[in-house]
């Protein structure tokens, strides 16, 4: 029996009105990490900043982090940190703000490290030398808030890479359901099933625990009881908590538990086409569960324990409702012609298998495996 370990955010604050917290804070210099422009023009990167400001607090603003963050932006992020020198790193945004925001973090810390440096799973230094972290989630999808994960993008090779350091757990979550019922229905149908796919992948882990498995059973439950009405219903704010709380509660799984292939394979299919991630999830989640049920009883389990009668039709379903392609060929948020998919089949079948979310994932695999559920998720056969 092996040595295990499980980590959660120093404190996590969940309700309506969450994000008054930031006004609790005591420390000198804020950096307000944020994406494209939502954050401001709904108007929540303006309160952040003024609830910050009444804690005495001088700000920065380090925005236009794009969907996949790339290796120049956090870059670019830490050097203006470098030069504010702020004792708290407060993000707010998508998954991808989150994800940057904690390179960026660790770059500040640590100026002299390359990006290589950190990529192998736990080759971090420890963090918190010169500041500490607030994560604000304005989708419920990534858990990104509650998680030692960020996902960064290599531009040149086309390679999406997940860093992992326990040291990333940001010190406070801040869940706020009034910022995500500001989501446009794709984007909450898309982020939904990144919530569902970390809980099943958590669930199905082979580092998954009894620690783990509670965790990720009730986001699973959530997701299943919540998501369709939140995304015909974007006000509902029940639907929006009870969903924000699911994307926390899968994250807490996962960080602890890791992932499998349906990640693995979704970071490289993103990374040469840019499709959103939650979408390339959903669209697989299917195929590869189906794969993987040779060598886990776990999901049998599961259908059990949630009286689901069958858990690749029920996913499906959930798809159709949300208006989600059931096939990579019939995506229409990115087109992935056939022929270029061919042509990077086998490139991205072999970075997957490498992708540090393939170890935990149920039952060995092999490149051609990869190959063959890269082609049913993209033919539907």
């Amino acid at each position: 029996m092996t040595i295990s370990t499980f980590s959660l955010p120093r404190n996590i604050v969940y309700g309506e009105n969450a994000l008054d917290h930031l006004s609790q804070l005591v420390g000198k210099r804020a950096a307000l990490v944020t994406g494209g422009s939502s954050m401001k023009r709904l108007g929540f990167l303006k309160r952040a900043e003024d609830l910050l400001k009444q804690a005495n607090f001088e700000c920065i603003i380090i925005d236009n982090v794009e969907p996949n963050p790339s290796v120049e932006t956090v870059r670019n992020g830490a050097e203006a940190m470098l030069a504010f020198q702020p004792d708290w790193i407060v993000a707010i945004g998508g998954g991808s703000a989150l994800d940057a925001a904690k390179v960026m973090w660790c770059f500040y810390e640590h100026p002299h490290l390359s990006f290589e440096d950190i990529i192998p799973v736990g080759s971090m230094p420890p963090l918190r030398t010169k500041a500490r972290f607030v994560a604000i989630p304005s989708t419920s999808g990534s858990g990104s808030e509650i998680t030692s994960f960020s996902v960064i993008t290599d531009t040149k090779n086309h390679i999406k890479y997940p860093i992992v350091a326990a040291d990333m757990v940001p010190d406070i979550a801040i869940l706020d359901p009034r910022i995500p019922a500001k989501m446009p229905p794709s984007i909450t149908a898309n982020t939904g099933m990144d919530v569902l796919t970390h809980a099943l992948e958590a669930y199905a882990s082979t580092a998954a625990t009894s620690f783990t498995d509670p965790y990720a059973i009730e986001a699973i439950r959530l997701v299943f009881d919540n998501l369709e009405t939140a995304y015909l219903q974007p006000d509902n704010l029940i639907a929006r908590y009870n969903m924000h709380n699911a994307s926390a509660l899968a994250g807490i799984a996962f960080t602890n538990a890791s992932l499998g292939l349906v990640h693995s394979m979704a970071h490289k299919i993103g990374g040469e086409f840019d499709i959103t991630h939650g979408l390339a999830n959903a669209i697989m989640l299917p195929y590869i569960i189906q794969y993987n049920r040779l060598s886990t009883d776990k999901y049998r389990l599961l259908e059990r324990t949630l009286r689901i009668k069958d858990l690749i039709d029920a996913i499906k379903d959930l798809n159709r409702r949300l208006d989600i392609p059931l096939t990579l060929k019939d995506c229409r948020e990115v087109v992935i012609e056939e022929k270029t998919f061919n042509t990077v089949l086998e490139r991205m079948s072999e970075n997957a298998l490498a992708d540090p979310c393939t170890v935990t994932n149920p039952g060995h695999t092999s490149v051609e495996n990869i190959k063959n559920l890269y082609q049913q998720s993209y033919y539907g056969k």
